[in-house]
């Protein structure tokens, strides 16, 4: 077998491959007399058909047989006779395949890169630093009490966070249009819910009450019936209810599953949780600062065919979080294209790592990962069952935990330095209206 080997630029290599004819004549051959002894063909007994009119019946069928399996056969002693690690499969262009002669084809693929990782010692990682504070603790239980807000009906104006109902009508040019009605309808003051000129209205107003709201829709505006008009609207608020936040009582407490009725429970509960999130959050800070130091400092080539792929994931990941079906409504395939990239070379650094370093999956790592998942479900034991059952699911959980021990292997390397931050600037709990 002949291999000449060129190469195309970047990664790519092409490989003219020639197989002798005798080579060719004599599988095509072997495979004929195999083909003779069961062979059912009309005025023959099976089996007993002479190896001639075989020849004649199935001989053009076979030999191409044999030429595709021969170039996938020959294509890969000819990788390994090379030295060569394919990226993908190989686009095949044939040359010759006439019975009688060589075989002559091209292959064309990527090879993977050489991937050296360099020095991780001066990568620069801050370390965010935070402790749970008593009242971190409060205003999270504050924020569990909001969760179960009621609310209670008064006689009073309106003002900012009651919950109003309202019936309104309005005109443009005198004349209704369409949405310009609406009958007992609810909404928060001050939640930026409803038009600006509506919430602005009902405060200060009380129950009975009708005031008028003038509305000056942008040209911009979607509705294209209102865009750069104005609507005037009568608005009569029905309704003021204030929100009430429940007491920090018993049932409060079995709520959250608190069954001693102690609120010293509660905080306890309260402070593991947030000690967990904080444990994850600085986890997951450290985890992207040593990928972006990784993927900055070790710029190589990655094979076309592996983007690829890796924007097919990334697009069937965005399918599923959007609740997409029709692929024609998915973004187009470029805008995956970096964070592909990325995600390939990342890939590979971690590998090297692994290879180098001789890193073996820590069994202790992969037990606590299927502990975390299975506690997310109403049956745990039955949950850790059945991801142990799955293996497909127990490679990606090995898999994590193998890239959690390459993440620590960069931190025991790198020049770390702590930045004290407080919960609430770590974790942006509270950023939230609903939250405080």
């Amino acid at each position: 077998m002949q291999v000449s080997l060129t190469a195309t630029g970047g990664l790519e290599r092409r490989l003219e491959v020639a197989v002798p004819a005798q080579r060719v004549a004599s599988e095509v051959e072997q495979r004929l007399k195999r083909l003779s002894r069961t062979a059912r063909l009309k005025g023959f007994r099976p089996g007993k058909a002479p190896l001639p009119v075989v020849r004649r019946q199935f001989g053009e069928q076979v030999h191409a047989e044999v030429v595709g399996d021969l170039m996938r056969s020959s294509f890969a002693e000819a990788v390994s006779q090379q030295q060569l690690k394919p990226a993908g499969g190989p686009r095949i262009e044939p040359i010759a395949l006439d019975p009688g002669s060589d075989l002559r084809y091209t292959a064309v693929f990527e090879v993977l890169p050489e991937v050296q990782v360099r020095s991780v010692e001066h990568f620069a990682i801050e370390r965010p630093t935070a402790v749970v504070a008593e009242s971190d603790i409060d205003a999270m239980i504050e924020s569990m009490r909001r969760q179960r807000l009621t609310y209670v009906p008064v006689e009073r104006p309106a003002r900012a966070t009651d919950r109003v109902t309202i019936d309104f009508d309005g005109r443009k040019d005198g004349q209704p249009f369409e949405g310009s009605e609406g009958r007992d309808v609810t909404f928060i003051v001050g939640a930026g819910r409803v038009l600006p000129e509506m919430d602005a209205a009902v405060q200060g107003a009380v129950p009975g009450d009708t005031r008028t709201a003038t509305v000056h829709y942008p040209a911009e505006h979607a509705s294209k019936a209102l865009a750069g008009h104005t609507a005037e609207f009568s608005i009569t608020l029905k309704k003021v209810e204030e929100e009430t936040l429940p007491a920090v009582d018993a049932e409060f407490l079995r709520a959250f599953g608190v069954e001693d009725g102690e609120v010293a429970t509660l905080r306890a509960e309260v402070r593991k949780s947030m000690e967990r999130e904080l444990d994850t959050l600085v986890r997951n800070r450290l985890r992207v600062q040593v990928m972006d130091a990784l993927y900055r400092d070790n710029p190589f080539d990655v094979p076309r065919a592996l983007v690829d792929e890796a924007i097919q994931r990334l697009q069937l990941e965005a399918a599923q979080r959007m609740g997409i079906r029709d692929a024609n409504q998915l973004p187009q395939r470029e805008v995956f294209e970096p964070a592909a990239r990325r995600r390939v070379a990342l890939g590979m650094l971690m590998a090297e790592i692994v290879r180098a370093q001789n890193l073996q999956v820590d069994r202790a790592r992969v037990e606590s990962r299927l502990d975390d998942l299975a506690a997310s479900y109403p049956e745990p034991e039955q949950a850790r069952r059945a991801y142990l059952q799955n293996a497909d699911a127990m490679r990606q959980i090995e898999s994590a935990a193998l890239e959690d021990q390459v993440v620590d292997w960069v931190l025991e390397r790198a020049k770390i330095a702590d930045r004290p931050m407080s919960f609430k600037e770590l974790t942006g709990f509270g950023q939230n209206p609903t939250e405080s």
